[in-house]
């Protein structure tokens, strides 16, 4: 499925600036993955590089999906391979419905792959269903795409777009931050009824409370732009209780 090799990684155009060094993982079909580690690791700058963000460069390695680069395909064409990107703050986008969004989305999707799109009744009644699914207020998405939404509201939204787009491959970037017990039961729920042999996920999360209800298969410690450690589930309960110093303090001596 995922394939990343010595992955560098800099702010395009700042010179000394590289966030990402030397970054090597593998994740399998089916396998969900969680990143972890302290603020300004680059955890959330591998998930915009993951999904071609213009802001970032890559300067070494490269990043494959099924075996095959992705490096200069732009982010809608990667979205076209079956990749998602949740963000940590979503975006809002007035005068556009989700309805709207979503089937434009389906729509490209189609064009892409060569495929027929989805009547506007097909999709109106899928539509519907994901709404019930993911328990979003149905007067919702019936603003413009996150206008006016509480944080919770936004991700709520994101579970709905996953759960109609159907990606092969999941990035969530800390999709947690700033939700409640509740909205973090629903997000973690909406992941949860989407795993399959067929369906990846990588979870960028700086607790470990997200991981209470998504298990995640492997466990990576992400400090100052490396993997330092990678374990099971047990590794982020470690985290939970010691903290990050002893990695952080590992990665200054090896610097």
């Amino acid at each position: 499925m995922l394939e990343i090799k010595n992955l560098h990684a800099s702010v395009l155009d700042i010179d000394d600036s590289e966030i990402l060094k030397g970054i090597d993982l593998k994740v399998g079909k089916g396998e969900v993955h969680a990143i972890m580690g302290p603020n300004g690791s680059g955890k959330s700058t591998l998930a915009n590089v993951l999904m071609g963000r213009f802001d970032y460069v890559v300067t070494e390695g490269d990043v494959l999906i099924d075996g095959n680069s992705i490096l200069k395909l732009r982010p809608d064409q990667r979205a076209h391979l079956g990749m998602f990107l949740a963000f940590q703050y979503p975006a809002e986008i007035p005068g556009v419905r989700p309805w709207q969004f979503l089937k434009a989305a389906l729509d490209s999707k189609a064009d892409a792959n060569g495929e027929d799109k989805m009547s506007v009744r097909n999709f109106s009644k899928l539509f519907d269903e994901k709404i019930e699914a993911v328990g979003i207020n149905p007067n919702l998405v019936k603003r413009s795409l996150n206008e006016g939404f509480s944080g919770g509201e936004k991700k709520r939204n994101e579970m709905l777009q996953l759960e109609v787009l159907q990606p092969s491959l999941a990035i969530l970037d800390e999709t947690d931050s700033g939700l409640d017990v509740d909205a973090l039961r629903i997000v973690a729920e909406g992941v949860n009824s989407m795993r399959s042999p067929e369906r990846s996920f990588v979870v960028v999360t700086h607790y470990q409370r997200l991981l209470n209800y998504i298990t995640p298969d492997v466990v990576h410690i992400l400090v100052k732009g490396k993997i330092v450690k990678t374990g099971g589930p047990e590794l982020a309960l470690e985290v939970e209780k010691d903290g990050y110093k002893q990695y952080m303090a590992e990665a200054e001596v090896n610097a």
